[in-house]
């Protein structure tokens, strides 16, 4: 003890340290990662298993959710210590993830990403190190952290040959509908009547195709453009987009005693000058499959 200023005593000397928070036991930690991997690992089924744009920009975001929220709740704990750095890696897979479904939802709401595969493409590298930390965590005691039970496939860019139908119903009329696409990505044409769909047809970028034998009725012809078709789907799985032609396209087969009259149609995919045919965007989960 020495004499401060103006000879004030003053005492010196080190800080207590905060008290350490108490590890938790290995079986309480298996529960507290048990309880956490259920609903991570849910969610990330459910985004593997959505079909249609509207489903798999909701579950993107309740898989979001669910990591971030798995995250924080493990990183609040205090685990075993011999399992603390991989405890440390585990979290850092999860909001690595996390992060990685923000940038992809965006991805989704531009249409860049179309089908849930093309998001689990996306995400590939993040998830493989998710499911590598888990792994490691895992085989150090039988900790349970396997929430990647989905898998991704590589990116692709699957075409069609054109003209190749997607679906096709009776097509023996005496009409034909002339499809010219002078975009720059494939396209797939659907025509519908009276709420039905007659035909789809694929036909490649900077490419015509005529559908033969169109039966008499009144059409509404609906288009998606995009990259990489998956068949299974029957979608685009990139950079898709969805519109219809505003007017409908009638056929018609007139009889006279010399005569059979039939009505022939061309359509454009693209603007061309002079083009009279106005399109309007379509809600994706509106397009005719």
């Amino acid at each position: 003890m020495a004499g401060g200023q103006d000879g004030a005593p003053s005492v010196s000397g080190a800080t207590p340290a905060a008290p350490s928070a108490t590890a938790l036991t290995p079986e309480a930690y298996k529960d507290e990662l048990g309880s956490e991997r259920k609903p991570i690992r849910d969610a990330l089924d459910a985004l593997a298993g959505a079909r249609g744009l509207k489903a798999l920009d909701q579950r993107l975001g309740r898989a979001e959710l669910a990591l971030s929220g798995g995250a924080d709740e493990l990183a609040g704990l205090t685990p075993p210590e011999p399992v603390r750095a991989r405890h440390d890696a585990y979290v850092a897979g999860l909001r690595a993830v996390a992060s990685a479904l923000a940038s992809t939802g965006d991805k989704v709401g531009d249409r860049d990403l179309c089908t849930s595969s093309a998001v689990l493409t996306d995400l590939d590298d993040a998830l493989d190190q998710l499911d590598e930390a888990g792994e490691a965590l895992e085989s150090a005691g039988d900790y349970k952290a396997d929430v990647v039970g989905v898998k991704a496939g590589k990116k692709q860019t699957r075409r069609l040959r054109n003209g190749s139908y997607v679906r096709k119903s009776t097509l023996n009329g005496r009409s034909s509908l002339e499809i010219d696409n002078g975009g720059n990505r494939d396209a797939v044409i659907t025509a519908s009547r009276g709420g039905s769909k007659a035909f789809s047809v694929y036909v490649r970028k900077n490419a015509t195709y005529k559908v033969r034998g169109v039966r008499d009725g009144t059409y509404r012809i609906y288009f998606t453009h995009g990259v990489d078709w998956d068949g299974k789907r029957k979608a685009f799985t990139r950079e898709c987009s969805f519109e219809r032609f505003q007017k409908t396209v009638k056929f018609r087969t007139t009889y006279t005693a010399t005569q059979i009259r039939w009505h022939d149609w061309r359509v454009t995919l693209h603007a061309i000058s002079g083009g009279n045919a106005r399109t309007s965007p379509v809600d994706p989960d509106d397009f005719p499959g």
